[in-house]
């Protein structure tokens, strides 16, 4: 044990390894302690110093010291103490009769009431000092308690580092943690020293090749010990106006917060602030002629407590999201899918909370915080990103109609969605929905069906109202989009629809939806009639109708009303009175009538846009949600053209015509042609023929399984009360017609029809009874490119991040059972990853700014001015008048006025806004204004 003197700091350890080594000299500490099997007996019982007053005994012998019993200072036996040459005290002992009980105090030697050190629980060493003498040498270090390096100055992994001469700390073993040492200051101070690889650490005088590079480095040593980083001050140099000075801080520094003063009428709110002026930070100077930065200051001790290893995941540092993480939660959002749920999902995938950056809160933080960022420029964005789309693609349609600096109405269509009209648009039905957005704006989607038989969308509109100025605005843009008009248009039974239908389409047929009219049925009629007759089975018979005439459907309806009594029902005879819009006899002449009877279609379509969407969506987002579920939709009419394409004729080789239909149509299609070419060969027979010349008329019935001859026939599932159908039919050109008008009516020739076609011995369906809209080709190829779909980023970057993405994913898959191949990986990759970003290895690289982040994620930048305002006011049907009475409980319950917070910006305490959307918030700021600036 060296006390600062001259002594050589020689030692040996005895039989159980435990220190007991002594040392010559001191001018300041113990005198001349010598070796303690010396000077009293050679058992080593004692030794004296060279005024032969015994200094200590000990227990023990033949050479072998096993304890320290007594301490003497100059004769006194009682072994109380002893004093140095300048008599300051340099220990006090308890106890007495020869016999040290416990070591009380020790002095370095140094300021005469500094006190150096204790020894408790019987002996051994649990709390030390680690003290310097007055040439700034180590007296002592310790590691758990023992005795570990005495060479003055020279320490080697000693269980503490302290800067020499500049503050004293104590390390205590019964204060140890998993990941850093515990120091008691003279005051009683607690201070945390990070146990971490000395290579994480920062050393005075390393150097780096600039502030980003040192900042990646202290995080990464931060991230290690437990602990997370603040940007500190800095200094500017005056001259050139360049940093030259930056500290680097736990983000734990800074002045605790004020206690704001409450009165009795005011709860004080629960705050989860942390500052408490934690001093651990590196110092840093750029030398601008070297361009470097070097570290001129380091201090790592903590007066808090650091993240244990288990709760590393839970630290500020490791709930940073990354952006492939807010990525996730923007595409999940675009499904319909929460922040939580979001969270929930990838911890499924990931194996675990642990690996997931963040926790459902820092979701639902970001989420909320994207749609903070929109905020006013909602309206802009959108039109900002159609109008870029508008001057990108070649054929893209957009409208808008603003009305005093707010948007009213809105419309677009792209080159996909025309193509799509071109081939289906003979048919169109359009239904208003709600709930999509937050600014309740309506959502009018144009439906129509494809050669799948699938919803396909022609083009959508936003409205401010449901009038027929709005809908009028929206129906002449989408002629003017698509140029020419559909031949039946599908609705429900809004006036404002029709009247708009009405004054834009001169050409088209105008139909009701069927279902939103028998629907009424039950509420319109009494429940006795209802539940005791058959009132509605005749009544859905006669309105379902197929093939009924006109005169024919006036004469049963009468007799219907009269058999049932039901004269006097008013909204019967309303139903009665518009029976030209909705009943099928009355369309038995408009091409396809038969392929949309509701809006089922609408409701379909509708259906899958609202999957995305919610009312808590801005109109960016919104628009994000629409791409998303109109790929959907695309992917899967290119999937049905795809098994369209892919399978082969398995059918019967004896039907030529069968082969033909199947070569014609799509899979959908050419199944219910199949079924009419099956029920023509298996069950219709011709009861006469006439001919005129070239034309042949045959009287063609069904038979049915069950009898011979049946009185009814089925085609496309509605049931109709005729004995037979006449079939027209010219031998030379194949001209042919059916009194059932299926061709008509849904585009397919009917069973009578192929019937008449196997007498005949025709083996193809003639081309002018293909129509376009169901056969295989009827869209270009060049639909399905990549480059035409939507949502799709083709940029460069993109395209390599995918590609790099997939590489990985492949390699995880094929070395997943390999655990050699695997590590091999993994330390080459840690090897790419430190050959590409340099020295920034092992932590979260400096990333872009949360504002950069959803700006590069909804496509658009948020530094525009802002011309149009985002709709406000809108008063969808059906809304109310928000008159609805409220009792006195519900009254009660109501949540008191939001108490208002400070915000860290304006220092104000306000409720409207925080530090995250404060106005007096810098736009822009230097390098390292993106990373945990200031938050905690």
């Amino acid at each position: 044990m060296n006390s600062g003197g001259g002594g050589d700091g020689s030692g040996f350890e005895d039989d159980e390894q435990r220190w007991c080594a002594t040392a010559e000299g001191g001018d300041g500490g113990v005198r001349r302690l010598k070796t303690m099997n010396s000077g009293g007996g050679g058992d080593g019982s004692g030794f004296e110093d060279d005024e032969q007053r015994w200094c200590a005994t000990a227990e023990g012998g033949d050479g072998g010291v096993r304890r320290l019993k007594t301490m003497n200072s100059g004769g006194r036996g009682d072994g109380s103490g002893f004093e140095d040459d300048e008599q300051r005290w340099c220990a006090t002992v308890e106890g007495g009769d020869g016999g040290v009980r416990r070591l009380k105090t020790m002095n370095s030697g140094g300021e005469a009431a500094s006190v150096a050190a204790a020894f408790v629980c019987g002996g051994r060493m649990s709390r030390w000092i680690r003290a310097t003498d007055m040439k700034d040498r180590y007296l002592v270090a310790l590691r758990d308690g023992v005795v570990e390096e005495s060479n003055g100055g020279g320490v080697v992994e000693a269980a503490v580092v302290v800067v020499s001469g500049e503050h004293q700390e104590i390390y205590s073993d019964d204060l140890i943690e998993e990941n850093s040492d515990v120091f008691i200051s003279p005051n009683g101070t607690k201070l945390w020293v990070p146990k971490v690889d000395e290579t994480l650490k920062p050393v005075v005088g390393s150097s780096y090749t600039g502030l980003v590079q040192a900042y990646n480095f202290y995080k990464s040593y931060a991230h290690a010990c437990g602990f997370n980083v603040r940007i500190g001050q800095h200094k500017k140099c005056r001259i050139r106006g360049c940093v030259v000075l930056k500290y680097f801080r736990c983000n734990r520094s800074g002045k605790p917060q004020s206690k704001k003063k409450f009165d009795s009428s005011t709860s004080c709110r629960q705050s989860t602030y942390k500052r408490n002026d934690c001093q651990a930070h590196v110092l840093l100077r750029f030398c601008p002629t070297k361009g470097v930065v070097s570290v001129i200051k380091f201090s790592e001790g903590h007066n808090h407590s650091l993240v244990e290893g288990f709760n590393t995941d839970l630290s500020k540092i490791s709930r940073k999201l990354s952006f492939s993480t807010q990525k996730f939660i923007h595409n999940m959002s675009l499904n319909s899918v929460g922040p939580v749920k979001a969270h929930r999902y990838m911890v499924s995938m990931m194996g675990g909370h642990h690996n997931v950056n963040g926790t459902p809160m820092d979701f639902k933080n970001f989420s909320k915080n994207t749609r903070m960022f929109i905020g006013d420029r909602d309206s802009q964005l959108v039109l900002n990103r159609l109008n870029e789309r508008a001057r990108m693609l070649p054929d893209f349609y957009l409208d808008y109609l603003v009305v005093e600096g707010k948007l009213r109405c809105l419309f677009w269509a792209d080159e996909i969605s025309k193509i799509n009209y071109e081939a289906f648009g003979d048919v169109l039905a359009f239904d208003a929905t709600y709930q999509t957005n937050k600014y309740n704006m309506v959502f009018v989607p144009f439906t129509g069906v494809d050669n799948h038989r699938r919803c396909v969308t022609f083009g959508a509109g936003l409205l401010f109202n449901e009038t027929t100025e709005s809908y009028t605005w929206l129906l002449k843009n989408f002629l003017k989009a698509h140029k020419k008009e559909p031949m039946l248009v599908l609705t429900d039974q809004d006036n404002s629809m029709r009247a708009a239908v009405l004054a834009v389409f001169t050409e088209a047929k105008h139909k009701l939806c069927m279902w939103h009219i028998m629907k009424k049925l039950p509420s319109k009629i009494k429940g006795d009639l209802l539940q005791n007759t058959d009132v509605r089975a005749q009544l859905h018979r006669l309105v379902w109708s197929n093939y009924m005439k006109t005169s024919t459907f006036e004469r049963k309806w009468g007799e219907l009303i009269q058999t049932f009594g039901l004269g006097g029902n008013d909204w019967l005879a309303e139903m009665y009175g518009i029976r030209e819009r909705w009943i099928p006899a009355y369309f038995r002449d408009v091409p396809m009538s038969c392929l949309l009877k509701t809006t089922s279609v609408c409701e379909s379509s509708n259906a899958a846009f609202k999957v995305s969407s919610t009312s808590a969506h801005t109109l960016v987002q919104f628009m994000l949600c629409f791409e998303t579920r109109l790929e959907s939709q695309r992917y899967k009419q290119r999937a049905a053209d795809f098994k369209t394409s892919s399978i082969s004729y398995h059918g019967d080789m004896e039907m030529p015509i069968q082969r033909h239909a199947f070569d014609v149509y799509t899979q959908t299609i050419f199944g219910e042609v199949e079924k009419e070419i099956n029920e023509a060969r298996y069950y219709c027979y011709i009861s006469n023929t006439e001919v005129d010349g070239s034309e042949h008329v045959y009287s063609v019935c069904q038979r049915s399984t069950s009898t011979a001859v049946v009185y009814t026939f089925q085609v496309h599932g509605y049931i109709c009360n005729l004995l037979l159908k006449n079939v027209n039919f010219d031998v030379v050109d194949h001209k042919t017609s059916c009194s059932c008008r299926c061709f008509e009516r849904i585009g397919y020739l009917c069973r009578h029809i192929f019937y008449v076609f196997q007498v005949n011995h025709v083996h193809e369906i003639p081309s002018l009874y293909i129509s376009k809209r169901w056969t295989r080709n009827v869209l270009p190829r060049e639909v399905y490119a990549v480059e035409k779909r939507y949502g799709v980023d083709n940029s460069p970057i993109s395209v390599l991040r995918k590609e790099l993405m997939e590489l990985m994913f492949g390699f995880v898959d094929d070395l997943r059972s390999d655990e050699v191949g695997m590590g091999v990986l993994a330390e080459r990759l840690r090897g790419l990853r430190r050959e590409v970003l340099g020295d920034g290895v092992g932590c979260l690289v400096l990333g872009n700014s949360e504002a950069e982040v959803v700006e590069e994620l909804v496509g658009q930048s948020m530094n525009v001015d802002v011309e149009v305002g985002n709709p406000i006011g809108v008063r969808t049907k059906g809304c109310g008048r928000k008159r609805r009475i409220t009792g006195p409980g519900e009254k009660a319950s109501k949540k008191p006025p939001k108490a208002p917070r400070q915000c860290k910006t304006c220092m104000l305490y306000v409720t409207d806004h925080d530090s995250r959307n404060c106005k007096m918030k810098m736009k822009e700021g230097d390098e390292f204004e993106d990373v945990d600036s200031g938050s905690d």
